[in-house]
């Protein structure tokens, strides 16, 4: 199989500690090329990594018929003009999350995509993983009956002014960074949309970000997610699901360390001390490896992905941002299917 040849939009910190190495390791993938608006900065880089090319500007890489994949882990703002741009030069994209902050951006991506006849996805690694794979499975058959309810905890800290998280202009804040992942968990394991959302925000005073944020949507059916993320707070990461027949937690759910096997807890309520307790151990995974080579997959294989994913967390994210301001409960807008679903 011929690798799918990657170019990288900038040298960001998520691209050199986490998804630069999972591209060399993968299979099917290639790292050809990196870019940054300081053509210094793109050639360390690449001398770091071993990648052949090294651009001073965006413009130059996408312009590149030698790349057929773009990442873009660039800060919030840019991710959706330059994943617009990348899809108008006929390249495939796995952009970070959030991919866009409102609904009518993500569907400009999303409509984008079905024009270029490329394929764009968000980069939720955490759905590659074998323990979000293994819950997901063993909720498909009942082991943990009907889910009534999901609950995320998130947080670390981190207070430095330079850093694109504490930016409120360029799309900084614990909803947008961490809570993303939060409202993606829901909308996996529920397999369905929020009806209604509410969020509450507690901002910090020099950056204007939220830098405490609880949220709370409410899907069909009566089930309902429960998350609180910080960025100001001690490292902290868990998730629950919870089922009218069990219960299953996980370990380390969003950042689980590459050599590390996790151990997926199901529990079925027997008892308040573990007696109907089952630790599941699971293989170690690099997440984002399984999900370069996912990408790559579709890539080859032309099977475009569905875009209700890019549609739906944006969606959910807006209406949060609303529910903040305004105190009540909100909708998230109705996902049009103007974009198309599956190319």
């Amino acid at each position: 199989m011929t690798p799918v040849r990657w170019g990288i939009l900038g040298t960001a910190g998520i691209a050199q500690k986490a998804m630069l190495p999972a591209l060399q390791a993968a299979k099917g993938c290639a790292l050809a090329a990196i870019a940054s608006r300081d053509l210094g900065r793109a050639e360390a880089v690449a001398k770091r990594f071993g990648i052949a090319r090294a651009y001073g500007s965006y413009d130059d890489m996408l312009a590149d018929p030698e790349i057929d994949a773009v990442y873009n882990p660039l800060p919030n703002h840019l991710h959706v003009p330059l994943t617009l741009q990348a899809l108008a030069a006929g390249k495939h994209v796995l952009c970070e999350k959030p991919l866009a902050l409102t609904l009518r951006e993500a569907e400009q991506v999303c409509a984008a995509s079905v024009k270029a006849g490329r394929i764009v996805a968000e980069a939720f690694m955490t759905r590659h993983h074998p323990q979000w794979q293994r819950a997901k499975a063993l909720i498909a058959k009942g082991r943990i009956g009907r889910v009534m309810g999901v609950q995320a905890l998130f947080s670390y800290c981190n207070t430095d002014p330079a850093n694109v998280r504490n930016q409120a202009g360029i799309g900084g804040g614990g909803l947008y960074d961490i809570g993303c992942y939060a409202i993606d968990a829901a909308r996996f394991f529920f397999g369905a949309e929020p009806e209604a959302v509410a969020c509450t925000m507690q901002r910090d005073p020099a950056f204007g970000t939220d830098r405490l944020t609880t949220g709370a949507a409410r899907f069909a059916g009566g089930g309902q997610l429960g998350f609180m993320v910080s960025t100001q707070a001690a490292l902290a990461q868990q998730l629950t699901i919870l089922g009218s027949a069990g219960v299953l937690s996980f370990e380390a759910a969003y950042n689980c360390p590459p050599d590390h096997g996790a151990n997926l807890v199901l529990d079925t309520g027997a008892g308040l001390l573990g007696e109907g307790r089952q630790i599941i151990p699971l293989p170690a995974c690099n997440q984002y490896q399984a999900q370069a080579e996912a990408f790559a997959r579709a890539i080859t294989a032309a099977k475009p992905l569905p875009t209700t994913d890019i549609l739906g967390n944006a969606a959910a994210l807006e209406a949060m941002v609303r529910s903040a301001a305004s105190g009540r409960w909100h909708a998230p807008e109705t996902i049009s299917d103007q974009a198309g679903d599956g190319q």
